[in-house]
């Protein structure tokens, strides 16, 4: 799909990418590293790191997902969210797949964090690393492309491939696992986030393509979906935000 065409037919997926890259070249012009930022860099940016996002800086859990780590990562989650993005937003609607993606980079860092936790609460010597990257937001509307196949949700005619998604999403996975530094658990976060989510959207469409009479209300489980995985999150949050400050004090 051209650009001009992407504006049309998914212009938050453009815009996404615009935002990704608009933040990449404004780091490179203050001089931080094209290929190998530093830790301090990514922090200063917006990145996910356990003691800020889950102390008084909950905001990384969402900036992070607009951070990249050098070229080749944003080279990378770019062209992931063009290949999802200009399926996916005309199936899901411009509200509900910016949506998918938001709440799936939070789950994602969410499920980082909370293990990271888990894991200095059993004695773990090894701090949890920095994260950063659209990864866990993309593989969320991996899982909801996913889910909607299954649910054979099609819109304008168009259909998914079962197969080769589930190939795709598969591999994924199996990558984060077989190579070292990968945010694995951003990745599972982002893809249960969006599954969900996913769930919310292709059911009522399921069923409205089967001639089953449904009200135009039927988009309401999608934001009740949001609204439970919202506050659940913030849940999660508040949950470890306690713990650390006792630990503290």
């Amino acid at each position: 799909m051209k650009f001009q065409d992407l504006f049309k037919i998914a212009p938050v997926t453009l815009l996404l990418l615009i935002s990704f890259i608009t933040l990449f070249i404004f780091q490179v012009l203050t001089g931080v590293s094209i290929d190998n930022p530093s830790a301090q860099d990514l922090i200063k940016w917006g990145a996910n790191v356990l003691p800020l996002s889950m102390g008084y800086e909950p905001w990384r859990l969402l900036s992070s997902a607009f951070l990249h780590i050098g070229l080749m990562h944003l080279l990378f989650n770019a062209f992931a969210l063009y290949f999802f993005g200009q399926v996916a937003e005309p199936m899901f609607g411009h509200i509900k797949f910016l949506i998918i993606f938001l709440l799936s980079a939070v789950g994602g860092n969410i499920l980082n964090n909370y293990l990271g936790w888990q894991s200095l609460l059993d004695g773990s010597t090894t701090l949890p690393a920095i994260s950063a990257g659209a990864s866990g937001g993309i593989m969320g509307i991996g899982a909801a492309l996913l889910i909607a196949t299954i649910c054979k949700m099609s819109v304008a005619g168009m259909r998914l491939n079962l197969k080769s998604l589930a190939m795709i999403m598969g591999i994924n996975l199996i990558y984060g696992f077989a190579v070292p530094g990968i945010d694995n658990a951003g990745h599972i976060g982002g893809a249960l986030a969006g599954a969900l989510l996913g769930l919310a959207i292709a059911l009522p469409h399921s069923k409205q393509q089967k001639n089953i009479q449904i009200k135009k209300s039927a988009s309401i489980p999608v934001w009740i979906t949001a609204m439970i995985l919202i506050i659940f999150f913030g849940w999660i949050w508040l949950d470890i935000h306690q713990q650390i400050a006792l630990h503290l004090n």
